[in-house]
């Protein structure tokens, strides 16, 4: 369909183009918003379980270390020392954790939804940078343009 199709002159094809791609810029913010908080909410739940879990097994770790104290103790094991082999595992329970820990700190990346949003959303800009507006809206005196009919912005 070309502009004496439409009725439309080239300017108001131009302007309508521009501002449909300024409805998309919008849009693509909305939906980078939207996969942040989906995100944010999944941590938020995510978090919460395992805030649980650790509750629980902060509660559970006093009675199983003093069941396996005494386990090694009646082995034959002195008291002391069966109290001091429970501690000792706890701490390189606890050294290889950290370790682990450090390990997957170093590999945590982000994620990569937002970015291609983002990315989308610049690349958008970029193109509605170099739009200019037509040369007859300095000619109208400074008044304001009719507004478009045919462009409809969506909402996210």
């Amino acid at each position: 369909m070309s502009a004496a199709d439409d009725g439309r002159s080239l300017g108001q094809l131009v302007a309508a183009a521009t501002a449909e791609m300024s409805a998309l810029v919008h849009d693509e913010i909305a939906l980078a918003k939207a996969e942040l908080r989906q995100d944010v909410k999944r941590g938020v739940l995510g978090s919460g379980a395992a805030l649980a879990a650790g509750v629980l097994v902060l509660f559970a770790l006093p009675v199983l270390s003093f069941a396996a104290a005494f386990g090694i103790h009646n082995l034959g094991l002195g008291l002391a020392w069966s109290f001091l082999i429970v501690g000792g595992a706890f701490i390189a329970l606890a050294l290889l954790l950290l370790l682990l820990a450090l390990a997957k700190f170093k590999k945590v990346s982000k994620s990569k939804s937002p970015q291609k949003s983002v990315a989308s959303a610049k690349q958008s800009a970029a193109v509605l940078s170099h739009a200019r507006p037509h040369p007859r809206a300095a000619e109208n005196g400074g008044k304001e343009r009719p507004q478009l009919q045919g462009v409809k912005r969506s909402s996210v």
